[in-house]
């Protein structure tokens, strides 16, 4: 399977070394809150190699999960038990049955042709793939100074206290096998702070981590359910927390490289 090229580092391994030797299931998780205007954009670009696509609603009211089901009868929905994108996730993931997960956003601003390379890295070797918009190949267009500002200024207080090279810290654009899921504690993260999260439990947890440049485009219609400054300071007390709670007082070592796909 050919994709991108792609930028790898790696800290110690997860031991996470018995995955199925057979063709690895894949589901695809999306969260919604009222985008059935967007769905027709998003559901039928999904690669029909896919297993299994859930959609987790955030009560919608405009018609969203009926959309959904039209566009792809075979979809699972489930609502979310409580409000928030990181809630609505780690219900996805719990009701999934692939040993792959990969999260899409709804508003049609990534490219679900992208997941040929998600899928590419995570069978090459590595245990969680996040989706780039400022690697070279990447790209975004839905993002103001302020915000690109912002996540400069986060992803510098990660890089300082937990290693990685990470270039892109707030994109929800992710995938990684099923079985490094209890690294990352998704239960405890209800907001956007959800990808951050993740990130950094990922580097904590020392697994083999491939960034992939990735292109996001505007939402297409509606707004987004994003507040800048308050969900900034979610991620921002999410780094605090996680840094308290990092075990020893040295960084782990990380070592970075570029990789070329084949």
């Amino acid at each position: 399977m050919s994709h991108q090229s792609q930028f790898t580092f790696k800290t110690a391994r997860s031991g996470a070394s018995n995955r199925a030797m057979s063709v690895p299931r894949i589901s695809v998780i999306v969260p919604t809150v009222n985008e059935a205007k967007n769905l027709p954009h998003v559901l039928p670009r999904i690669p029909g190699w896919i297993d299994e696509v859930i959609l987790v609603d955030g009560n919608s009211n405009d018609g969203t999960i009926t959309v959904a089901r039209e566009l792809m009868p075979q979809i699972i929905v489930i609502e979310q038990p409580r409000l928030g994108k990181g809630a609505a996730l780690a219900a996805g993931f719990a009701a999934a049955n692939g040993d792959i997960l990969i999260t899409l956003d709804a508003d049609g601003s990534a490219d679900p042709e992208e997941m040929a390379g998600f899928v590419g890295a995570l069978l090459a070797g590595a245990d969680f793939v996040k989706g780039s918009r400022f690697l070279q190949g990447g790209d975004t267009r839905d993002m103001e100074w302020y915000r690109r500002l912002g996540n400069w200024g986060l992803l510098q207080l990660v890089r300082l206290r937990f290693g990685g090279r990470y270039s892109d810290l707030c994109y929800g654009y992710n995938a990684f096998w099923r079985d490094v899921l209890p690294h990352l504690r998704v239960e405890s993260a209800t907001g956007f702070e959800i990808e951050t999260q993740m990130n950094i439990r990922a580097l904590q947890a020392g697994l083999s981590i491939a960034e992939l440049p990735s292109r996001e485009r505007l939402r297409i219609h509606g707004v987004s359910n994003l507040r800048t400054f308050p969900d900034g300071w979610r991620v921002l007390k999410t780094i605090v927390r996680l840094g308290l709670n990092q075990p020893g007082a040295t960084r782990p070592t990380v070592g970075n490289h570029p990789q070329q796909a084949r």
